[in-house]
């Protein structure tokens, strides 16, 4: 029997972002810090603490792991939130909001915690450290089967082990793989090849 290799609910976020940044972190094995991961580790010392307390009127838990046998999820929650009998994950970002990741991360989350407590969870929320604002995510079946697909889409590249083409646009600039990933050159085949006979030529004369 071949067994499916396990998702990590962090890969969500990175796939959502970068396809190719997944792969080189979750099947290459590849880490690199830059500001951004920094501070997002700086921003999460109260969290990865492990702390738990109340906090008006709720019950809060940090660094909580998860799993889902189903769907072959394995990851934590920065928190989960408890009062009157209703539980909620709560996702702690350093900086602003980008698209749609951090909500697929915090369903990932809510959907690992329904299969372990039985329960029902409709939404969560997503603090952002750059508005200090905390934003209320619905979990919606579009929402759900989204994330589903996604995490469907990185098994199939721990299984293959292939490696996306660099989208060599402004994410780039920001990931902390730039200099693993080499957009410049692997997004740009023809590019390469004219530098690499132009070096040729020039060895010829």
């Amino acid at each position: 029997m071949t067994l499916e290799p396990v998702v990590q609910i962090s890969a969500i976020e990175h796939f959502v972002y970068c396809p190719r940044q997944c792969a080189i972190i979750h099947c290459d094995g590849v880490w690199s810090d830059n500001a951004h991961t920094v501070r997002g580790a700086r921003a999460h010392r109260r969290v990865d603490s492990g702390e738990h307390r109340r906090e008006r009127g709720r019950q809060v838990l940090r660094a909580i792991p998860l799993w889902s046998e189903d769907l072959g999820l394995s990851g934590r929650a920065d928190a989960v939130e408890m009062q009157g009998g209703m539980v909620w994950p709560v996702e702690y970002k350093a900086g602003v909001r980008h698209g749609n990741a951090a909500d697929l991360q915090l369903c990932a989350q809510a959907l690992c915690l329904e299969e372990m407590l039985n329960v029902e969870i409709g939404h969560g929320f997503v603090w952002y450290g750059g508005p200090r604002r905390r934003v209320r995510i619905e979990f919606t079946e579009t929402l759900r089967r989204e994330v589903c697909d996604v995490i469907a889409a990185i098994r199939e590249q721990l299984l293959t082990f292939k490696l996306p083409d660099a989208p060599n646009d402004e994410r780039c600039r920001e990931c902390q793989l730039l200099q693993y990933c080499l957009p410049d050159l692997t997004s740009a085949p023809r590019r390469v090849n004219d530098y690499l006979e132009d070096i040729v030529f020039r060895c010829d004369t």
